[in-house]
């Protein structure tokens, strides 16, 4: 048995944090650098919206429906191996895009690089989970590889719009192939090859992993056509149901397999069920809010796209620099009171935005901040938890989880908010700052984000009670 010696310090460990925050940045980085050329998209690829939709949303909907199969395999064949083979397929599909002549052939792009997500951004909070036996020193590394994806968030559409302004859209998706080479370069370098006896040897439960990919891809999809469709329509509906009956046959036939894909049991564990919860709160009050503090500026106050972009910026420099509050709240609160306190400050982010966002920008301002700050916190924190309340041999398929509970949530957070802004106010959003019912339905939006995350993280903090 191969004996590995874990890293003193960040400092030792260089190589392996520069591959894995690369493979974040390209996560945090792809989907906000590709937005701002859809419109070139669209007017040289002769593509309708619709059809620019699914640039987008196939990527979301691949990387969140493989998340747990790609995770519960790299379990079993090596968490390294699994990672290093999605950058190379990163690679390939990036330099692909030089090919592209047809929408169709880019949104068949993009559901390839959803596959490469899948393979390995679960895997950079795992393998940094698993580089280092400190939990102080696993936090402050989760912390500096999403601070990284978190940068890139940020600079993306500044840094898609001048890239624009001298070279093809292209360019965009090419970019990730340098991204992909330096995390490859880090992770082969820096990590060593995952130890055999650390693996386990179950059986992959087909079936399962059917059923499972199934039911999150049912679930990411029904949540944008409520939006898009609205709940008059059958299909969002229909959607809705197929999820349930693949969800409901999902955990019958992980109940019964000899060689689950997810033991059920596990995510029963009283740190596994608390820290899902609170990164489906962070996931949907984050989306849900940004969603509609964009509407808000523009629609309701009346601001240009550049002025409402600059508007956000209390969300984007909290959620960067926040990074730097984790490691002293958790050495003061310790991990489960940090993940609280983390989620208490989302739920009262939006409340004030709920009761006060129609007084003035200031009150929006101070929502923003509060969720961001809370969702940092959550983000490293919960995600952490999680992993620390699985086995050694799971903590792939628990950081795959946790991901895809904020991508689901995200998903359900901006139906929830489009839905009910599309009810309460049913006019045409032009039209929103003449309106008396555009305030209203922003408030009935920011009430149920709230009810919705209050409720997530009454369950964190009661499982984590347990």
């Amino acid at each position: 048995m191969r004996t590995h010696v874990h890293p003193r310090s960040l400092a030792e460990a260089w190589p392996a944090l520069t591959g894995l925050s690369a493979v974040f940045l390209f996560e945090m980085l792809d989907n906000s650098i590709l937005t701002v050329a859809l419109p070139t998209i669209g007017r040289e690829l002769s593509a309708s919206t619709t059809t620019l939709q699914w640039v987008t949303g196939v990527y979301s909907v691949v990387f969140g429906g493989l998340m747990p199969v790609a995770g519960a395999v790299a379990d079993r064949l090596g968490r390294r191996k699994v990672m290093l083979t999605g950058l190379v397929l990163l690679g390939i599909a990036s330099l692909a895009t030089m090919a592209v002549t047809a929408a169709w052939q880019l949104i068949a792009v993009r559901a390839l690089m959803g596959v490469a997500a899948a393979m390995t951004t679960p895997g950079s909070l795992a393998l940094a989970f698993r580089l280092f036996d400190e939990d102080g020193l696993r936090v402050r590394a989760t912390t500096l590889i999403s601070t990284v994806g978190l940068v890139g968030l940020a600079v993306g559409p500044t840094t898609g719009g001048l890239v624009l302004g001298f070279a093809p859209w292209q360019a965009l998706l090419l970019i990730n192939v340098p991204v992909a080479a330096l995390a490859f370069l880090g992770i082969r370098a820096g990590i060593p090859a995952d130890d055999p006896a650390d693996l386990h040897r179950d059986r992959i439960d087909v079936a399962g992993a059917l059923l499972g990919t199934a039911t999150i891809v049912l679930t990411l999809l029904a949540p944008t056509q409520f939006v898009e469709a609205g709940i008059a329509s059958a299909l969002p509906w229909v959607t809705t149901a197929a999820a349930l009956v693949a969800g409901t046959c999902f955990v019958l036939r992980e109940k019964t397999a000899r060689s689950p894909l997810i033991d059920l049991k596990l995510l029963a564990e009283p740190l596994v069920s608390s820290g899902l919860a609170l990164k489906a709160a962070a996931g949907s009050a984050t989306a849900g809010l940004s969603y509609l503090v964009t509407l808000h500026l523009q629609f309701g106050l009346g601001w240009a796209p550049a002025r409402a972009a600059l508007g956000m910026l209390p969300q984007v420099v909290v959620l960067i620099a926040g990074g730097a509050l984790i490691s002293p709240l958790i050495t003061r609160a310790g991990f489960t009171k940090a993940a609280w306190l983390g989620a208490l400050a989302i739920v009262c982010g939006l409340a004030v935005y709920t009761a006060l966002g129609r007084f003035g920008y200031v009150w929006i301002a101070v929502a923003l901040a509060l969720v961001a700050a809370g969702m940092r916190v959550v983000g490293v924190v919960a995600g952490t938890n999680v992993m620390r309340g699985l086995p050694s041999n799971r903590t792939t398929i628990g950081a795959a989880l946790a991901d895809t509970a904020g991508e689901v949530a995200t998903g359900i957070g901006l139906a929830l908010s489009g839905t009910i802004l599309a009810l309460v106010f049913p006019g045409a959003l032009t039209a929103a700052r003449e309106s008396a019912d555009f305030p209203e339905a922003i408030t009935y939006a920011g009430l149920a984000l709230t009810v919705l995350s209050a409720a997530l993280v009454g369950v964190g903090i009661l499982r984590g009670r347990s």
